[in-house]
């Protein structure tokens, strides 16, 4: 190697330099839904087992995780898991409907509700989990990052509210707006719950944590400061004071909350396609970090159309320390994994440093 070249980093070198907003050798990879419909390994095990079923196996549950890793070459891999897997130690009894999404068959609507949920321990309540976390971390062997994740406690009480998926949340935002009390004692339980989910992940082996807000884009700023932010606050500041881990939030719809989630915490923020990245990071700070933002239709047009979206993302990121390629959400079930795998190689060579 030639005097003053840079030594090739890994994937798990790249993606936490950027975590901590320092200059990798190429922009870093991944994407939700990775390990996901798209790829043909994943389906066929689909048509073996259900989901639940596959994430509560870890050896299982390791060999999804895996999959993109060989297939599409990210510099991360995300574990195979369902954010509603810790409600199950809460109380709550669900199923996941192909098709459809999670199904609560006890769903929560009065103080009583509340009052049942159980606030357990990670290791007692989904100790497959971390099992196979272990197994994602030694198999990998330190040549990608390994990310952790939970469901924030927003998105997660609209499921337990309206007992399955939603398009305006109305029970969900109903009771939020008319009997705070209860959605105070809810939020507060959800909070301890997730904040020690995600420390446990990382004592079993994620070096990175990301909380997926997923639906906090149904609420105005002045509504997220008053009944989400403090709940969200304090699983960071929880994460931050036990571990020494980056995080990132996550939440899709959410132009107009970035500086508020920004006040919520997160090492780095994840924007999706609805707001232009670099207008995005003006906004979050330059002293975090960002993620995206790339539609996830894009792939499915030519990939002409892709190579240009790309370019503009990374014209956009103007070579700062601190991004993180990604799509603006999840991986679209129709899409090829050919089409993934080569824009992960474009983002590498046209990042390049």
């Amino acid at each position: 190697m030639q005097e003053g070249q840079k030594t090739p980093h890994t994937g798990v070198a790249r993606f936490m330099a950027a975590c901590r907003r320092e200059q990798p050798d190429m922009t870093p990879v991944w994407f939700m839904r990775q390990a996901g419909r798209c790829l043909a390994e994943y389906r066929e095990m689909r048509r073996k087992y259900d989901i639940l079923y596959m994430a509560k196996n870890p050896e299982l549950a390791t060999e999804v995780t895996l999959m993109p890793i060989k297939t599409l070459g990210v510099d991360a891999a995300v574990l195979y898991a369902d954010i509603m897997l810790p409600l199950e130690g809460m109380g709550i009894s669900l199923e996941i409907q192909p098709e459809v999404g999670p199904i609560i068959h006890n769903p929560v609507r009065s103080l009583k509700d509340v009052e049942a949920l159980r606030v357990i321990k990670a290791e007692e309540s989904v100790p497959y989990v971390l099992d196979a976390l272990r197994l994602v971390r030694r198999e990998l062997d330190g040549k990608q990052a390994v990310i952790g994740f939970s469901g924030a406690p927003f998105t997660l009480a609209c499921y337990m509210i309206e007992g399955k998926p939603s398009r305006d949340y109305g029970l969900a935002k109903s009771l939020m707006y008319g009997q705070p009390e209860i959605w105070d004692a809810l939020m507060n339980k959800l909070s301890d719950v997730v904040a020690d989910y995600l420390v446990a992940q990382v004592r079993a082996g994620a070096q990175v944590v990301q909380l997926f807000d997923s639906w906090v884009g149904a609420v105005s700023p002045s509504v997220y400061r008053r009944a989400i932010l403090p709940y969200t606050r304090r699983i960071f500041e929880t994460v931050k004071a036990q571990t020494d881990v980056p995080t990132i939030h996550f939440g899709t719809g959410t132009a107009a909350l970035l500086e508020a989630m920004t006040e919520a915490g997160g090492d780095v923020i994840s924007v999706d396609w609805r707001v232009d990245l670099d207008d995005a990071w003006k906004r979050i700070g330059y002293d975090h970090g960002i993620q995206g933002n790339l539609d996830p239709t894009l792939l499915l047009a030519d990939w002409s159309a892709v190579e240009a979206g790309v370019k503009d993302i990374l014209r956009r990121a103007e070579n700062r320390p601190g991004h993180i390629f990604n799509l603006g959400h999840g991986v679209l079930a129709q899409t090829e994994p050919d089409r993934l795998r080569r824009l992960v190689d474009t983002v590498h060579e046209m990042s390049r440093r």
